[in-house]
């Protein structure tokens, strides 16, 4: 059976996660789920559109062969929004701002100072920093505009991750993302890690960004320097480290690592938004 037009998009881009993740030295055992799923979805005579948008998401595609909470959130995710943030990672072409930008009343200008002043790139992100009161903060905000984001964000989430349980403060340990910086910037200067062709800031397309896969206990994790505007602003990409980290089959989430550069961490390893947590 030929598949629809959504399934064969989800398909596609199942199966090229799955060819970037092995050829950047990624978890096997993940590749090979993702290319699982990509069959499963192919050979589905229903159209993926149809089970995100029901009342029955969840157990629906909970009920699939070989489709996860992660891959469940992964498909809902492109079939709701056109796109899928991980495997614009792995092609080198995430952007946070373009994240940020989807959510209704954040244009350009106030995605751009949002990521400047809070350093979030994802929805889940943004929705804890409009509950704690840092969003209402930024310039261009308000508690009246944080409250309308927050409403938005809610609706989002709820449409593109219907079947994930909530696991609020999930995170793996400082000391464990503070020693994946340490492996990544070391690997990265002796040259030991694949590169690959980030599509922004890049105009020569040359492929000059390390990437680092890893699984360590149930975490599987990934850490990039950081390619934003503000890093690239600042003199940062090569100080600021990007770690996407996700537990088991559960949500994913993100954090920075850079060296402090004022009070007593002066010049240590922090992770943004832990800082009391430890340094390195």
């Amino acid at each position: 059976m030929r598949p629809t037009g959504a399934n064969a998009q989800v398909a596609t881009r199942l199966r090229q996660a799955a060819e970037l993740l092995l050829a950047q030295g990624g978890n096997p055992f993940r590749a090979a789920a993702y290319r699982r799923a990509a069959e499963t979805v192919a050979s589905l005579p229903r159209d993926l559109a149809e089970i995100v948008a029901g009342p029955d998401a969840r157990a629906a595609l909970d009920a699939l062969p070989g489709i996860g909470p992660s891959i469940a959130a992964a498909i809902a995710e492109m079939v709701a929004t056109g796109r899928w943030g991980f495997l614009e990672r792995l092609q080198g072409d995430a952007d946070p701002e373009t994240v940020l930008r989807t959510v209704p009343g954040i244009g350009p200008e106030l995605a751009h100072r949002v990521h400047e002043a809070l350093h979030v790139g994802t929805l889940e992100a943004l929705e804890i920093a409009a509950h704690d009161g840092r969003l209402a903060a930024v310039r261009g905000f308000g508690p009246r505009r944080a409250e309308a984001v927050r409403a938005a964000l809610a609706a989002m989430l709820a449409r593109l991750r219907p079947h994930l349980p909530a696991v609020a403060g999930e995170e793996p340990p400082v000391a464990l993302l503070l020693d994946l910086d340490r492996e990544y910037r070391e690997r990265a200067e002796r040259g030991e890690l694949r590169r690959i062709a980030p599509r922004r800031f890049n105009p020569t397309g040359e492929a000059w960004l390390p990437v680092l896969h890893e699984t360590r206990g149930p975490w599987h994790l990934t850490a990039l320097f950081s390619n934003t505007a503000t890093a690239h602003r600042l003199g940062r990409v090569r100080d600021w480290v990007v770690i996407y980290f996700q537990h088991g089959d559960g949500p994913e989430g993100r954090r920075t690592v850079v060296t402090e550069t004022t009070g007593a961490q002066r010049g240590r390893r922090v992770v943004r938004g832990r800082e009391s947590e430890g340094a390195r």
